[in-house]
């Protein structure tokens, strides 16, 4: 099986040189329409305890019903995404999932070489874990990032003719990741295991696939708020359109 990804730069050129953005960018001026009132959350929850796998292979977290509905599609080792997981997370969570009012949902999307194996891992643990590891590996992800200065000069040249679980598990292993997840609650061979699950691969890579040809996404991070792709990267850019949506 010979996965494509995203994105035609190297990825220690991106890595590296911390690319200030792996998407478009923009701002969004629609006139706000009446706000959208709150929804409670079930009884001894909120909303962000609510959290589903989704049919097309995303994550969900908030209230199933939500008027506004937003995606993200995103690569764990994108600055960019990085950026938005720090600062973007909390606010999102704290005043527009618990209201009710935004349901938020995120996808993997596969940009650099080692995308593949850091999303197995962050979905390894399944639907509770999911948003507090994605969060806790963006926290994190400027010192993986750095670990790509010490990459072997001819580590990419032993990746060839690996197959993609095997390539998969070098990349996190060089990286910490596997190290990172035993912290956070998964055995080492559980790790190991979902690595090597084909099956989980394929559903990674069908992701991107499908995001690249029916959604015209080309890089990370791109949002999308309820099926209108938005041009916007940053946080305070998704608020604003939030806000114009009526949250």
């Amino acid at each position: 099986m010979k996965l494509r990804f995203a994105a035609t730069t190297p990825l220690l050129a991106c890595a590296l040189a911390m690319l200030a953005a792996c998407g478009d960018s923009g701002n969004s001026n629609a006139a706000a329409p009446n706000s959208i009132a709150a929804t409670a959350a079930p009884a001894g929850q909120d909303w962000t305890q609510v959290v589903s796998k989704t049919a097309d292979g995303g994550y969900v977290m908030g209230n199933p019903d939500a008027p506004l509905k937003l995606v993200e599609y995103g690569s764990r080792t994108c600055p960019t995404c990085g950026n938005f997981g720090r600062t973007g997370t909390r606010p999102l969570e704290d005043t527009y999932i618990k209201s009710g009012k935004v349901s938020y949902e995120f996808r993997d999307f596969l940009v650099h070489a080692p995308d593949l194996g850091v999303a197995i891992l962050g979905q390894c643990a399944g639907e509770t874990p999911f948003f507090p590891i994605l969060e806790q590996m963006f926290v994190e992800q400027n010192q993986f990032l750095e670990k790509l200065e010490s990459v072997p000069a001819d580590f990419q040249q032993r990746l060839q003719g690996m197959s993609p679980a095997q390539q998969a598990t070098a990349w996190v292993e060089h990286l910490g990741y596997i190290d990172f997840v035993k912290q956070r609650g998964l055995t080492e061979a559980q790790a190991r295991q979902c690595l090597s699950d084909t099956k989980r691969i394929e559903d990674l890579a069908k992701v991107s696939e499908v995001a690249m040809r029916d959604k015209e996404v080309t890089g990370t991070p791109t949002f999308i708020l309820n099926g209108e792709k938005l041009e916007a990267a940053s946080w305070p850019q998704i608020e604003q359109a939030l806000k114009a949506a009526g949250a």
